[in-house]
């Protein structure tokens, strides 16, 4: 989507700050015990009373108002009877529709107690995010995003997985441009264009670089122990600084 009016932006604001309140109420009352579902259930909640709909369940029918995934799972974790443990590695992925107008947001967090180890994976997750997001205007080429979420998981100690990708977003769950990709890639030349919203959305492991789709049809794991955090923000594209749209 290219927003092309102040109302655009207003909506797109509205639906993101909406998807931004529903993943923090869901991290805020997570807790070891309850299952995915329970989990699930309270984003359900926060969604319908601000008249939002789960675009992953209105658009490709997913079996879940939002994805969780939980330790091996990486993403489009179906919930269901997983019960939450204590020093699980959670992530809580969030996209949502409002008066035709989509934002698509995640985050990952550790479950009491928190591991060093796990705690600095997802800071240097969150950071990465940051980092692309702050280099981003209209102009730039669409490949500084790969470029820069490799460099800096290396600089970490980390690496990327590779096929998860950033995406457009703002009329659909998935638009142009597709397949962000995570790492450099000279050959992609396509240019971000002021107005366009787009998702950015790193995938930072601490040693496998892809994922596997599992048996349901939705849920992606790391072949190996590895573990892997997730942030995720909607964006709309200027010619300054980006707005982050999935914002309290």
């Amino acid at each position: 989507m290219i927003a092309q009016s102040p109302q655009d932006i207003d909506q797109l604001k509205k639906i993101g700050k909406i998807v931004a309140l529903t993943i923090e109420e869901m991290k805020k009352r997570t807790q070891p015990g309850m299952t995915t579902r329970q989990l699930d259930l309270i984003g359900r909640d926060v969604l319908l009373s601000h008249g939002a709909a789960s675009a992953p369940m209105k658009d490709v029918q997913f079996p879940g108002y939002t994805c969780i995934s939980i330790n091996e799972e990486v993403a489009h974790g179906i919930p269901g009877d997983r019960i939450i443990q204590a020093g699980d590695l959670v992530n809580v992925d969030v996209s949502a529709e409002l008066e035709g107008y989509y934002a698509d947001a995640g985050q990952s967090f550790q479950v009491a107690p928190v591991e060093t180890e796990v705690d600095r994976l997802c800071r240097h997750t969150y950071a990465t995010m940051m980092k692309v997001i702050s280099g981003l205007k209209g102009g730039v080429k669409l490949n500084q995003i790969g470029k820069t979420m490799q460099e800096e998981a290396k600089r970490g100690g980390y690496r990327i997985i590779e096929n998860l990708c950033s995406h457009g977003v703002g009329r659909s769950l998935h638009e142009e441009p597709f397949e962000i990709l995570p790492y450099s890639e000279p050959r992609d030349r396509r240019v971000l264009k002021a107005g366009q919203v787009i998702t950015i959305e790193p995938f930072v492991s601490t040693g496998a670089t892809y994922v596997d789709q599992q048996a349901d049809g939705w849920t992606l794991k790391v072949p190996d122990r590895s573990r892997v955090a997730q942030f995720e923000h909607t964006i709309i594209i200027t010619n300054g600084n980006p707005i982050i749209t999935t914002v309290c």
